[in-house]
């Protein structure tokens, strides 16, 4: 079984991990297994595995890496076994394992160095990748080599792209090396553009794009065909169609992971966006990590999931989120009793007990969501509701007793209403099974390494985005321009969300139908009892607490909105 923490343990070890967390915390003993593994983070059960073993728990292990001891080890070993040397001394190897239970990580290094004894601390499985990935580098083909290319030689031969191998043919290679960086950089997407004289690369790292890497230009048809084929898409299917969507697998340390496929006919040849689905380095747990919200906010949710039927909407902008919060209440839903389906284009994130189904077009939406409601479905998760179709049989869905979760495109929480509206729903079908209305959005967070500290925002600010005169005098930080190696030189470090929400109740509900309270009236009111944040009060809250900067916060945020 899968913990939550990138490793598998036999069902025995589970057991006795979710006991041990049982004895911690007295609340969880009565609770199914499942249960308890999604109310603990992955530090408490890492803590639980240490207890069990009697192996000290080091959730940070880079600082205390010797480089030359890392790098005579093989990182393909070391990903299969999930460990890292330490250090050593006279007498003591000390390595870092994810699962102290296997013998791979103590059987390579008492082979490696037999004069020694292996002492064992547990990490991550994500700070341990982390690790291997600083020595795992690949190198790609030098400007010659790409130069070199004939246009016209093609190689169809690649049914799984291993992207930390080394591949004879240049293209390839520049192909494993540009998707191996931007793996290990944990961009979310890598964006390939032809302008008149040039093409070039660049990617997407926490929402912003980055430096921009130039091919040669007579390169560009062929890596267009190189692309395509690892989809198994014949190149002439580009003059039949202005787009083309697709998906394909790499792998990166042993780690198979998704790649969205997105392309597009452009005046100078074509732009294509590839959309990396690696959900490992992070764990997708409401209120904790990115999903860590305010308590108020938290407790609504939870009231929310517990009403048996009824619509959750989430909104924002493409990129903010919002099916990352979505999975994350499904995953708290998820109970063996409830059917689950998920209709989705295409399947993000995989979650085990849940039935995910696959779009491959929007022609098979409406025969597949009819087919859905022969399943027999307690919970209905619907990718995006963006037509007549999807919100029609989204309100049906609800109607008739179903729990439906779904996103749509809308800047503000209240605007959802009058966004179905405009697809043709009537408003009191939406008043009577809208439970739900949030909307979502996510800020960079300051790199804590480098952040700078200023001694107020400007008074120009202040004024152009209605602040109180506090903020002149107020502490704050702010990102460094130069960076540093943490951060890789961007000032920033991930990002976390924030959400605001608006519960509709019976009252509220009633008064919607019957056209006496508006929307923008319903968000006034939520806003007058105080108890849940709007987006800008959350951000700014997060710039007092010196976790993000006032630039980061009005990108994502109108911060000249009431």
């Amino acid at each position: 079984m899968n913990l939550n923490l990138g490793i598998d343990l036999n069902e025995t070890i589970t057991n006795s991990i979710v006991a041990k967390l049982a004895e911690y915390d007295p609340s969880l003993r009565d609770r199914p297994k499942e249960d308890v593994v999604r109310k603990c983070s992955a530090a408490r059960i890492l803590a639980a595995m240490g207890n069990l073993t009697s192996i000290p728990v080091f959730l940070k292990i880079r600082d205390f890496v010797e480089m030359p001891l890392l790098e005579q080890s093989d990182p393909g070993i070391m990903n299969r076994g999930m460990f890292v040397p330490l250090r050593r001394d006279d007498n003591q190897l000390f390595i870092a394992v994810a699962n102290p239970w296997d013998s791979i990580a103590e059987d390579t290094c008492a082979q490696k160095y037999p004069e020694l004894e292996v002492v064992k601390v547990i990490a991550p499985a994500a700070e341990i990748t982390k690790v291997i990935e600083s020595v795992a580098k690949t190198s790609g083909p030098t400007k010659s080599e790409l130069e070199s290319i004939q246009v016209d030689e093609v190689n169809d031969d690649i049914a799984d792209f291993n992207v930390t191998m080394t591949y004879e043919e240049p293209l390839a290679q520049f192909v494993a090396v540009m998707m191996s960086e931007a793996i290990k950089g944990h961009a979310s997407d890598v964006h390939v553009k032809c302008e008149k004289e040039r093409v070039h690369y660049s990617y997407r790292i926490d929402g912003d794009m980055g430096e921009k890497h130039e091919l040669p230009m007579k390169l560009r048809d062929r890596f267009d065909a190189f692309l395509l084929n690892l989809m198994g898409i014949a190149p002439e299917e580009r003059t039949k169609r202005p787009g083309i969507s697709g998906r394909f697998t790499v792998s990166y340390l042993r780690r198979s992971i998704d790649i969205r496929f997105e392309r597009h006919r452009t005046y100078r040849g074509y732009h294509v966006t590839m959309r990396i689905l690696d959900k490992s380095h992070f764990e997708a747990k409401l209120g904790m990590g990115s999903l860590a919200f305010d308590e108020n906010t938290l407790f609504e949710i939870e009231k929310v999931m517990a009403i048996p039927a009824g619509i959750i909407v989430m909104s924002g902008p493409t990129g903010s989120g919002k099916s990352t919060t979505l999975n994350a209440i499904l995953r708290e839903l998820n109970r063996p009793e409830d059917n689950i389906l998920t209709l989705e284009n295409p399947v993000e994130d995989e979650i085990q007990g849940v039935i995910h189904c696959d779009l491959k077009d929007s022609s098979e939406f409406k025969p597949m969501i009819t087919s859905f409601m022969r399943s027999d479905p307690d919970i209905i998760l619907m990718g995006e509701v963006r037509d007549f179709d999807s919100a029609e049989l989204a309100i049906e869905a609800a109607i008739t007793g179903h729990k439906v979760l779904t996103t749509i495109h809308c800047p503000r929480a209240s605007q959802i209403i009058e966004r179905f509206e405009q697809l043709g729903i009537e408003r009191w079908k939406i008043a009577q099974t809208l439970k739900a209305a949030c909307a979502q959005r996510l800020v960079k967070i300051l790199c804590p390494y480098c952040k700078q500290k200023k001694s107020g925002l400007s008074e120009r600010d202040v004024k152009k985005f209605n602040l109180d005169r506090e903020w002149l005098t107020t502490e704050v930080f702010a990102r460094s321009t130069e960076g540093c190696p943490e951060c890789h030189g961007r000032g920033y470090s991930g990002r976390t969300a924030i959400l605001e929400i608006i519960p509709i109740t019976s009252a509220w509900s009633d008064a919607l139908s019957k056209g006496t309270l508006s929307p923008y009236e319903l968000e006034i009111e939520v806003r007058k009892k105080g108890e849940l944040p709007a987006l800008k009060d959350s951000g700014l809250k997060l710039v007092r607490e010196g976790k993000t900067d006032f630039e980061a916060l009005r990108k994502v945020i109108d911060m000249a909105s009431d």
